[in-house]
């Protein structure tokens, strides 16, 4: 009998337990998606019903309002789909929404909880203000001679073979070539993972940033579904053995350069000037920028009176860990579906093979940090490959102190924002909307030429984040993929194989955007 009992005062309670936390965005008069129990507005892709970015056009065009209220499991969002409330949220009332959500408890993994990414406050004010003149156009031309190096390595590698069409898998290539960047910029340690498959840095760099191995899955789905549990049982999200691996390799490299007087213009070098303060302000200089996608720094970035952060080594490695998994993943990620679109857009392939041959005959065959980054068309092809897949399909803010979102539409009423409350920002869907790019699917590099992208609307095209919390590294993944491809179109014709999907589909079992049956595309060697 109190079996009996017990059991329907629990279910009364879930369900209440389960009413109000679904009725949030009600109790404020908002409108709201229809969650589903217990998975929120999330369950189709939790169970595997859409691919992560379909899931995100999804919830975009289910409304036609500047703002609705969307559940991650029990968790409330507001999701944003007006660009001048973006903008309002972003940049103009940035002290209100300065953090983003948290991921995973900074005590359970204390590498991922100091990242730049997860600092909150002004613990990040600090970090970001001590870290940017590491990212300047100067300090990046310093970094690309070592750059040049890898992108030589590799072109070598296939250059090297005999066959006139060489089937590659590019997701693998890119981001051996990626490793072997982040290794010798980042963490001043040389490899070439073309040549050596199965060097400790690759594979320690697979093994972090494989997002569908089961561990991965499960610690993301618990963060999702009971994040408060996994914070209470101190669940890392990075593995052990990786963050162990990571943390030695900078700890040896530090101490060596400051033994014997190493200075070096990697992350690690610049990162260690930092700490000595010894960072000049250098790039009041007439070098060019690294194209239309480069995000502008902030005051905050600009900010001398907060360098302040004392600089550990702890702090080192987790920067360099997460420009590791920035450039392994989301970076080769990107060079796959540019390579991609590319390769079954020829015609667009052959203007910029054109403009890679005029550059590599004004350098004499050896391509400049300058020539590299004013090349238009170059550009312009990777401006609409960032449009079409940006590194983040979505991004998210955190309301740090009350808020008031005031009505735009006689329909709409005040929103009162709690401290605590979390935006939601939908940038694949945004950058897809055909009221902002006509054609959204068709890829098209003139978007970008110089007279359309000055009609583009504002905060429409963000895809390295917008407002002070935008990406720091956006100078230097733009000169990384354009690197790339003007080695590639140098010495090859991309083309596409019988393995090569036509079109992409999204694959409904990765937690990020990839493609059902990988990158394949042939390197067919150039006649010249």
């Amino acid at each position: 009998m109190w079996i009996f009992i017990v059991t329907g005062v629990l279910m009364v309670l879930g369900y209440w337990v389960l009413s109000r936390c679904y009725s949030y965005w009600t109790r404020k008069e908002v409108p709201q998606l229809k969650p589903f129990f217990i998975f929120g507005n999330f369950w189709p892709i939790m169970s595997r019903k859409l691919s992560p970015p379909e899931f995100i056009e999804k919830l975009y065009n289910s409304t036609n309002l500047r703002y609705i209220g969307i559940y991650q499991s029990l968790r409330p969002y507001l999701l944003i789909r007006d660009p001048e409330l973006i903008k309002q949220i972003t940049v103009k009332d940035f002290d209100h929404f300065l953090d983003h959500v948290g991921f995973v408890d900074p005590e359970a993994d204390r590498l991922f909880g100091r990242n730049l990414f997860s600092l909150k406050g002004m613990k990040w004010r600090e970090m970001r203000s001590t870290l940017s003149p590491a990212f300047t156009s100067n300090k990046m031309k310093y970094m690309f001679s070592l750059m040049s190096q890898n992108g030589q390595q590799f072109v070598n590698h296939f250059l090297e073979k005999s066959e006139d069409v060489i089937e590659v898998e590019m997701k693998d290539v890119t981001s051996r070539f990626a490793n072997d960047v982040i290794a010798n910029t980042v963490f001043g340690f040389e490899s070439d993972s073309l040549k050596e498959p199965n060097n400790v840095f690759y594979t320690m760099g697979k093994f972090a940033t494989d997002l569908t191995n089961l561990r991965t899955i499960m610690v993301f789905l618990g963060y999702v579904i009971l994040p408060k549990l996994l914070r209470f049982f101190k669940v890392a999200f990075f593995p052990k053995k990786m963050t162990n691996f990571f943390g030695r390799i900078i700890k040896e490299n530090i101490d060596s350069r400051e033994k014997y007087g190493v200075k070096r213009s990697d992350m690690i070098g610049l990162l260690l000037e930092a700490r000595k303060n010894k960072h000049n302000d250098d790039d009041q200089t007439t070098l060019p920028d690294t194209g239309f996608a480069t995000v502008e720094e902030s005051e905050v970035g600009k900010n001398q009176k907060l360098r302040k952060y004392d600089i550990t080594d702890e702090d080192i490695t987790a920067q360099g860990l997460v420009f590791f998994f920035a450039g392994f993943e989301s970076v080769s990620s990107l060079m796959c579906f540019m390579a991609y679109e590319l390769g079954v857009n020829q015609e667009i392939q052959q203007k910029l093979r054109n403009e890679v041959d005029a550059t590599n005959e004004k350098c004499d065959g050896k391509v400049t940090y300058e020539a590299l980054t004013t090349m238009k068309y170059m550009d312009m092809v990777v401006s609409e490959s960032l449009r079409e897949y940006p590194n983040a399909i979505a991004t998210d803010r955190i309301c740090t102190k009350s808020y008031t979102i005031e009505p735009n539409t006689p329909d709409e009423k005040p929103v009162h924002l709690n401290k605590g409350d979390k935006i939601f920002i939908p940038v694949y869907a945004i950058q897809r909307d055909p009221q902002y790019y006509p054609e959204p699917e068709r890829f098209d590099p003139e978007r970008f030429n110089d007279e359309n992208k000055n009609k583009i609307k504002p905060y429409t095209y963000s895809p390295f984040g917008s407002g002070p919390r935008n990406c720091i590294g956006s100078r230097f993944a733009l000169m990384e993929i354009k690197l790339l491809f003007y080695n590639i179109l140098s010495n090859f014709e991309l083309i596409p194989i019988e393995k090569t999907q036509i079109p992409i589909r999204y694959s409904k079992k990765a937690i990020n955007m990839a493609p059902e049956k990988g990158f394949w595309l042939g390197l067919q060697r150039r006649v010249k």
